[in-house]
């Protein structure tokens, strides 16, 4: 199927490009949300008459969003999830969750406008892509984490593996510290004169009258 594009779309043309594109495609993505109209004679004529009025709209929406990307480029967003102690998610977080996270720190942005180049299914440092304008996107960061403070620890460039060991090095360390105390203890009590084992002195041998 042709179609005239009325915005720039990513891997397939500019504004104002006729493209062929499958019917599927055009139906349910380009033609319902108003990037595409059927480049059929009169769409195409109807096009170049609003031609200057669509790239001024453009240029206006596209600086609105250069400014917003500004802004929320290299952001970091914590989402609090369960994980088993391996780092893996009970379930996955998805588009929503970014938004949701972003919107409480004060950004507004649709779950449709991210991106994920992969499923989020374990904890850590995620990127994402959020498409401002067809030509305008920025990256934020998910911080995935069973809790704030481990999202502290992340942040500042830990993994949930290197988390892990340093805990269990530490439990090693205390239980090692415990069984060293213990035995200090029992040498302090041995050596100590009030509790050492009296020794017997021998009969006094006896005497001849």
């Amino acid at each position: 199927m042709q179609v005239i594009l009325l915005e720039r779309v990513a891997k397939l043309g500019q504004m104002g490009d006729v493209v062929d594109v499958k019917q599927g495609y055009a139906r349910n993505f380009l033609l319902p949300q108003g990037k595409a109209l059927r480049a059929s004679d009169d769409n195409i004529k109807s096009f170049e008459s609003q031609k200057a009025q669509l790239e001024a709209q453009n240029l206006e929406t596209k600086k609105e969003a250069d400014a917003m990307a500004v802004k929320l480029d290299g952001q970091k967003f914590i989402v609090i999830r369960s994980a088993s102690d391996a780092g893996a998610l009970y379930g996955s977080v998805t588009t929503r969750d970014a938004a949701d996270a972003a919107t409480e720190a004060g950004f507004t942005i649709d779950r449709k406008q991210i991106t994920l180049q992969r499923p989020i299914k374990e904890l850590g440092l995620h990127s994402l892509t959020v498409i401002l304008h067809p030509e305008v996107e920025a990256e934020i960061i998910l911080n995935v984490a069973r809790s704030v403070e481990e999202a502290d620890l992340q942040a500042s460039g830990k993994s949930i593996q290197e988390l892990a060991a340093e805990e269990e090095a530490a439990a090693e360390f205390e239980i090692a510290e415990l069984f060293d105390d213990i035995g200090a203890a029992g040498a302090d009590d041995y050596g100590d004169s009030d509790n050492a084992p009296m020794r017997q002195s021998a009969p006094e041998a006896e005497t001849e009258e």
